[in-house]
């Protein structure tokens, strides 16, 4: 199971499916909160996941696939487009230096 210690994190994934609309905002969203801890947040559809991608937020529904791309990532799924508690996971390991593991 890929873990990583949040205060090493400089780049979270964002991925999606095939649309783009929702998944944007949660980038942007996030991109606003992690940028003073100088975190890029990078929006991606998920098939195109670096391989060297620490940490990658997207969707339940896609989190297999994502882990199939990407096995050496952090995989964080979420449920909801906003206020999902996996973002706070994410911006509060990243803040704390806490451990994040998929």
């Amino acid at each position: 199971m890929p873990s990583v210690n949040g205060a090493d994190v400089r780049k979270v994934v964002i991925a999606c499916d095939a649309g783009m609309g929702s998944s944007v905002m949660v980038a942007s969203t996030l991109s606003k909160k992690l940028k003073k801890y100088d975190v890029a947040v990078v929006h991606m559809p998920v098939n195109e996941i670096p391989a060297d991608t620490p940490v990658v937020l997207c969707h339940a529904g896609l989190a297999d696939r994502a882990r199939s791309i990407a096995p050496g990532a952090v995989i964080v799924p979420f449920q909801m487009f906003m206020g999902d508690p996996a973002f706070a996971k994410v911006e509060n390991a990243i803040k704390g230096g806490g451990v994040l593991e998929s």
